[in-house]
């Protein structure tokens, strides 16, 4: 990063006639992602749902992982005198991978679980050629993750975030791309709620974002997995959360409708991906460190385990938890508990009931280990309630292929979006 804080900016604008005295600064090659990382969501959500169902009361001690060393992704004290979307802080860094592109990272203010304010940050591609009111793509990466580190801010750049090449699909087509942390300032992976947060709140501040130049842009919305559950997530946040955003519609994929369940389809047997599934377990106690408490249901494994995670990106979370189970690291059985029942629920989608309000392509793998069922119900709510959504079963096509074979055409049904075009259903 010491090469992007170098082009960092602050150029003052004028003021916000809305808060005196406050001033901002302006400043199709397939996805190729592995079949590791595009499997992640079958076990990583699992584990929390499982691993914390039997929580008694206690004073909990969530393992929060390092601050970023840049300054420019802490809050700043006054953030809470900021509105959701308002940008806070910005800056301009070099477009590596990205040929011709302008590259602007953006601080906004958003609120986390507990409707507390929060500062997150958004990456913001503008395609070269300028343009006013171009569209916008707001991309929810796959981002499965304890450290901050391992944030799509940094990975975009550092090779990290293996679907970043794509990108450039979306660029070529003139669009402005926005990558946001969706996984938030303590890397709460597994909060599915808080990213949909993040991402209607991103989409406000590359809108208001004066130099950007996209203040009248129409917005759509694309993610895999993890990346899917957070757009999936937004879209039926939208309405009532962000319902003057300008949504023309979202492109969603291998999406776990429901965490709870997902526990009980794959996450008590040993697998190669358990890491997967205790990161999000210690991602949900820091968003929830009051409700999900560990330590009183940690072997000492599961202490060591924890500790070891606390700052680590995918690959050293699955080498270090592979073929555990949770009885290596749990003590007793996974018993169901109220608060946490309510916790999994209000980051699920399936029990979410807010409905989306705009045309939804959603894509799945026939024998997906994501239970394609669930995708099958949630669909039909949402059709029964007058959203057009055209869903693509992809025959026999299980998690880590189906992103291939259903990506082109949810870049096709976005640009028919944005060209205005009626949105297709097969309800």
């Amino acid at each position: 990063m010491a090469a992007r804080r170098a082009h960092s900016t602050a150029h003052p604008e004028t003021a916000d006639p809305r808060r005196p005295g406050r001033q901002q600064t302006p400043g199709r090659r397939q996805l190729t992602v592995g079949r590791t990382l595009r499997r992640l969501s079958v076990v990583a959500l699992a584990a929390a749902a499982a691993g914390l169902g039997h929580l008694a009361p206690a004073v909990a001690a969530p393992i929060y992982p390092i601050p970023d060393g840049d300054s420019f992704y802490w809050a700043p004290p006054d953030v809470g005198n900021y509105q959701p979307g308002d940008v806070m802080r910005s800056r301009t860094v070099p477009a590596a991978g990205f040929p011709g592109a302008t590259v602007w990272q953006l601080l906004y203010r958003s609120s986390n679980s507990a409707g507390d304010p929060i500062g997150a940050v958004t990456t913001l591609l503008l395609p070269p050629g300028g343009g006013m009111n171009r569209p916008v793509v707001s991309y929810q990466p796959m981002v499965n993750s304890l450290g901050m580190r391992c944030a799509p801010s940094h990975s975009i750049f550092d090779g990290g975030m293996q679907e970043a090449p794509a990108l450039n699909l979306l660029l070529a087509r003139g669009w402005a791309v926005a990558v946001p942390d969706h996984l938030g300032p303590v890397s709460a992976y597994g909060a599915a709620k808080l990213g949909a947060r993040l991402v209607l709140d991103g989409i406000r501040a590359v809108k208001r974002f004066g130099p950007a130049d996209l203040g009248l842009s129409p917005v759509g919305m694309a993610g895999y997995s993890g990346g899917g559950m957070a757009t999936g997530f937004a879209a039926a946040l939208a309405p009532e959360y962000a319902p003057e955003l300008p949504l023309v519609g979202a492109a969603q994929g291998g999406v776990p409708m429901n965490i709870g369940k997902l526990a009980q389809d794959v996450g008590m047997a040993p697998n190669p991906l358990f890491g997967l599934g205790f990161a999000a377990a210690a991602g949900l106690e820091r968003e929830y460190p009051n409700e999900l408490q560990m330590d009183r249901i940690l072997k000492p494994a599961g202490f060591a385990l924890r500790n070891q995670l606390a700052n680590a990106c995918t690959k050293e979370i699955i080498d270090s938890g592979a073929n555990k189970s949770f009885g290596d690291v749990f003590i007793g059985a996974m018993d169901a508990d109220p608060v946490v029942i309510r916790v999994l629920h209000e980051n699920s989608i399936e029990t979410f009931p807010g409905v989306p309000r705009i045309p939804i392509y959603e894509w799945h793998g026939a024998s997906d280990q994501v239970s394609p069922q669930l995708v099958r119900e949630v669909v039909g709510r949402y059709c029964a309630a007058g959203t057009p959504v055209l869903l693509n079963m992809v025959p026999g096509a299980d998690h880590g292929t189906a992103i291939a074979a259903g990506a082109p055409a949810a870049f096709g049904y976005l640009a028919d979006r944005f060209a205005g075009l009626p949105a297709p259903s097969n309800c």
